[in-house]
């Protein structure tokens, strides 16, 4: 399946790196451990988290994996990823770079995992790509997280309208969430890794207003270098809105986190 990948920016998440852990839902290790335990039996293996970011990934399959390799075209990304791994898992790597540079020189891998990354490929050559580095019984697995609609979560669609209206001048997240927008399920059936397998967990969590209004600028679309200042009058529309829902200073929300395994046939 053809799919017009967007601009590549290395920098993207430049501004939005610092906000990056402590604002994102991070991926629950016992979802981590299911894909690990369905693409590695039996444990060991090299894992490629591409578009590692701060590292959220590389680190949970750590555990699980022989080694570990976290590429990511932003150093504050690498940075922030370095360390949080510091002390925890010495069988971890990260280096600078991106899909757009992925070659034997990375060696052959078991599983190649990205969460909240693969749209931001060329997806179609990035899966061509891995075909030649994924072993033989391998995979391809995405990560994603969903905000289910349960009572828990009203708070969110007033939360969607204040950052969707400041979002609204980005034109790469206009095309993401248009009608001609292939989607990832799409493109993998297009692909060799067209044998496909999806995990999910739900949970409920709670989260503190200070780490949503770092979410806010966590988000590309929102951030710093996006916005400018818009990015204070943003926040500051935040913290008012979950004043008056959260009070306590805390927000319980419910999140399905799914990992999306790709195989050969």
């Amino acid at each position: 399946m053809p799919s017009d990948p967007l601009p590549f920016d290395p920098h993207r998440f430049s501004a939005a790196a610092a906000h990056y852990r402590a604002g994102r839902a991070p991926y629950p290790p016992l979802l981590i451990r299911r894909v690990a335990e369905a693409v590695m039996p039996g444990a060991g293996g090299r894992v490629l988290d591409l578009g590692c970011g701060p590292g959220q990934l590389a680190i949970g399959f750590a555990y699980f994996a022989d080694e570990v390799i976290g590429l990511d075209p932003e150093p504050r990304m690498l940075a922030a990823a370095a360390e949080a791994a510091l002390g925890l898992t010495p069988n971890v790597q990260f280096r600078q770079g991106s899909s757009y540079e992925l070659g034997p020189d990375l060696g052959r891998f078991r599983l190649a995992v990205m969460g909240r990354s693969f749209h931001w490929m060329d997806r179609s050559a990035t899966l061509a790509h891995l075909d030649g580095m994924i072993e033989t019984g391998g995979a391809v697995a995405l990560f994603h997280d969903t905000h289910l609609e349960v009572p828990e979560n009203a708070w969110r669609k007033r939360w969607r309208e204040i950052t969707e209206r400041y979002a609204s001048g980005d034109p790469l997240r206009e095309r993401r969430h248009s009608e001609t927008w292939v989607s990832h399920e799409a493109v993998l059936l297009g692909s060799v890794f067209c044998r496909l397998e999806r995990l999910s967990l739900v949970a409920r969590r709670v989260s503190t207003t200070d780490s949503l209004m770092e979410r806010a600028l966590s988000m590309s679309s929102t951030s710093h270098a996006l916005i400018g200042e818009r990015a204070n009058e943003m926040t500051a529309e935040l913290s008012a809105l979950m004043a008056e829902v959260a009070p306590d200073g805390q927000a319980a929300e419910v999140l399905e986190w799914t990992a999306l395994i790709a195989r050969r046939p």
